[in-house]
């Protein structure tokens, strides 16, 4: 099995743009170097599933440059053409294109699967819960995968607590040094430029309603706010809600926020957040989207079942005429708009997160008694992802003094210094 992929002949602009990413990715330079000089991947056959761009291609490349036995797979709404043929160039197998069906992306994850990965880099889980429904002899053969997703880890702690997970998987997302930046700053800056970009119009003056403020939501509306937008947050929890309160933005039930919005953008990884009755309520105009979530987090297949109908397609925007007689201009089919409409998180960002992924798959084949369930990516891996960052960025690390550290070591307050 060699792969399946759309042009080969794009190879070399895809090479182009991936050493452009390369040059601006000092942790995973740095960690990959590591792994290599201490041959930790050397032989192991890693599958790494995800989105397929010229950022997320370094850490396949990066990996296959340590010693690993590399095959990539992504689904085709992720896929850009010219770095799969790039990776393909380089040797590794890829099953990608960008005009692959939701079957063909299946099919494409199976392949990657039967050539019996030792680990899996997933983003979203899909591959590492395929693998447990379709080839469960592949997973006899794993030792452990890492996910990098929130909408990933959540079925993950699903299937630990029902004794579905047979294999340890580190929560790459759960790490601060990736959800704290990744999640808030990259995403949240990455769908309010895409959102902007491929409904070209300004947020000016705009009100924005968000969906959900978790990491990625608060980043969406902190980015939305400084361009000018009215912010709405809705919430079903009652903490975030407040959260969202306390940094000023106004907190609405989704019904009510709707009725006056110019955008909605959902950011919870929950199918049917923005459901039927939601989109009927929108005016005529208004521009919905979903950044870094999962299939139908918008409700357009049972808004189609409802009555609902596509009048007018322009690239990316579809204009849906509502039951209401309302129309909806939807966003890539409700698809993770910054990642298939636009060019995903910025670079330094992904460098951050591809650290913590390199990161994570060194701690699984380094602790062979990891137990099948999600674990955290320990403290100190995740620190140094952040100090090797930090220096990239021209910063120092300060250190606590020989008297702060015997503070922090004591318990017994008769001991304290006065």
């Amino acid at each position: 099995m060699s792969g399946r992929i759309a042009d080969p002949s794009l190879w070399r602009a895809g090479h182009d743009r991936i050493e452009w990413a390369r040059a601006h990715m000092p942790v995973t330079t740095a960690l990959a170097a590591r792994l290599t000089r201490d041959g930790t991947v050397a032989g192991v056959r890693i599958g790494v599933s995800d989105v397929l761009e010229p950022k997320t291609a370094t850490i396949a490349l990066a990996l296959a440059e340590a010693g690993a036995d590399v095959t990539v797979t992504s689904a085709g709404r992720n896929t850009d053409d010219a770095v799969a043929a790039a990776l393909a160039h380089a040797g590794l197998p890829v099953y990608a294109r960008a005009d692959a069906d939701r079957a063909e992306d299946r099919a494409n994850a199976l392949a990657l699967l039967d050539h019996r990965p030792h680990v899996i880099v997933d983003d979203g889980a899909s591959t590492i819960r395929l693998a447990h429904l379709e080839r469960p002899a592949v997973v006899d053969g794993m030792r452990g995968a890492t996910e990098q997703t929130t909408s990933g880890v959540r079925p993950l702690r699903r299937m630990e607590a029902e004794g579905a997970l047979r294999i340890p998987v580190v929560a790459a997302n759960d790490a601060r040094s990736k959800s704290l930046f990744d999640n808030m700053h990259g995403t949240g800056q990455s769908v309010v430029f895409a959102v902007a970009d491929v409904a070209d119009r300004s947020f000016r003056g705009a009100t924005v309603a968000v969906v959900g403020f978790g990491r990625v939501g608060t980043g969406i509306a902190q980015h939305a706010a400084a361009l000018g937008a009215r912010v709405v947050v809705t919430e079903t929890d009652p903490v975030a809600a407040l959260q969202a309160a306390f940094a000023g933005f106004e907190v609405r039930t989704l019904a009510e926020a709707v009725r006056h919005a110019d955008i909605v953008i959902s950011a919870t990884g929950i199918r049917h957040t923005i459901d039927v009755p939601h989109l009927d309520a929108l005016r005529s105009g208004a521009v919905v989207a979903v950044g870094g979530g999962v299939g139908q987090e918008i409700a357009l297949d049972a808004a189609r079942a409802a009555g609902a109908v596509e009048i007018a397609r322009t690239g990316a925007v579809s204009v849906l005429r509502m039951p209401s007689g309302a129309e909806v201009r939807v966003l890539d089919d409700g698809n993770c708009l910054n990642v298939s409409a636009a060019e995903g998180n910025p670079v330094e960002i992904m460098d951050l997160s591809f650290g913590v992924q390199l990161a994570s798959v060194s701690h699984v084949l380094a602790t062979p008694d990891l137990a099948p369930g999600v674990h955290e990516l320990p403290r100190a891996a995740d620190d140094e992802v952040a100090a090797i960052a930090l220096a990239s960025f021209g910063g120092t690390l300060d250190t606590p003094s020989a008297a702060q550290r015997a503070f922090l070591a004591a318990w017994n307050p008769d001991g304290d210094e006065e």
